[in-house]
């Protein structure tokens, strides 16, 4: 009963800790960019695996101060948290809005997602675990005249392969000439984590699973010229580069909070900056959320023609030219939008 008693007083600290930290998070978005999204926030370093833990006895099962929260006590002196994912959901909208068994179930376009969003990624839960450790063999961006939306990491046939974050399955299939076996999971942060190439699926859709589960064993099904763990991180269906958040030699998180910018979304654009210069360089979203404020169209009318539009917006036929991609001689359409600013 005192090993309980102690156990239970560390809980209550941890938590009220929590809520300290969890505030002071607050204290600091006051300079980040007005259209940023608060997600939510859970460290850097992996937590053990569940499959670490499959010859250890329960001891105790302690309840906290929230209904949707408990401890599990086991025989070699360690402690959990387990949640009750019917009752501690932390967004309800997530696990609902485009819930669907589409590999692509978001029908959002780049252009209309906000410049920046603050998307917390681990909070005293520890809810984190890599997807697998090993070499990477192919990084995010083009590849071979094609967009390469994932990284892939080495990997033997039978790895385990874990859950990055503590969410819901929302896919399970087999993608023939692509994923191969793929597990698709929707996490509390709004991220959704793909896994392709598996050799076997240990989940099915709608189940819940907790960073460090094992979700499948890797393999080199679909298209694929060896065994690899194919991952993709995507945000409302677009991706970026995974390994903006882990380093996926040592397995570790680089960060608990992602500022996730628009332009990140870009094959092109890849993991090479720290987050205190992501955060520095909020003035480069304004800079370009100002130049996106002053685009101007005009709709091209009967008698128009491209010196006319360029007089009554004080511009020039070579400027109209350059921002339509057209020529002197191109035919206007009625109707058609032609750029001015």
């Amino acid at each position: 009963m005192n090993l309980i008693k102690s156990l239970l007083v560390a809980a209550s600290l941890m938590v009220a800790a929590t809520a300290t930290a969890q505030n002071t998070t607050t204290d600091k978005r006051d300079s980040l960019p007005a259209d940023a999204i608060i997600v939510r926030r859970v460290p850097l370093e992996s937590k053990p695996s569940l499959q670490s833990k499959e010859d250890i006895l329960v001891v105790d099962t302690i309840p906290s101060s929230s209904d949707g929260l408990s401890i599990v006590l086991y025989n070699d002196n360690t402690w959990q948290y387990i949640r009750n994912r019917n009752i501690d959901v932390l967004d309800e909208t997530i696990y609902t809005e485009n819930w669907n068994d589409k590999i692509q179930p978001y029908d959002i376009e780049q252009k209309d997602l906000p410049i920046s969003m603050v998307i917390d990624l681990v909070d005293s839960l520890k809810s984190y675990h890599y997807p697998f450790k090993g070499r990477v063999t192919s990084k995010y961006g083009p590849r071979r005249g094609r967009v390469h939306q994932g990284t892939d990491i080495d990997l033997e046939t039978g790895d385990p392969v874990y859950a990055t974050f503590d969410g819901r399955v929302r896919v399970t299939t087999f993608v023939r000439g692509g994923y191969g076996n793929l597990v698709i999971i929707r996490h509390d942060n709004g991220l959704e984590t793909y896994y392709g190439h598996l050799s076997e699926i240990s989940v099915k859709p709608n189940d819940w699973v907790t960073a460090g589960q094992v979700i499948g064993k890797g393999g080199s099904t679909g298209r694929s010229t060896g065994s690899h763990l194919h991952y993709e991180m995507r945000y409302k269906g677009h991706t970026f580069d995974p390994e903006r958040l882990i380093d996926f030699a040592t397995g570790t998180l680089r960060r608990e909070t992602f500022l996730l910018k628009r332009t990140y979304f870009s094959p092109y654009s890849r993991f090479t900056q720290d987050f205190e210069e992501e955060i520095q360089s909020d003035e480069e979203d304004k800079r370009i959320a100002a130049e996106a404020a002053a685009i101007k169209y005009h709709i091209v009318k009967r008698g128009d023609t491209l010196g006319r539009i360029a007089i009554n917006n004080h511009t020039t036929v070579t400027k109209l030219c350059q921002l339509n991609g057209i020529k002197r001689t191109s035919t206007l359409r009625i109707g058609q939008r032609i750029r001015v600013r």
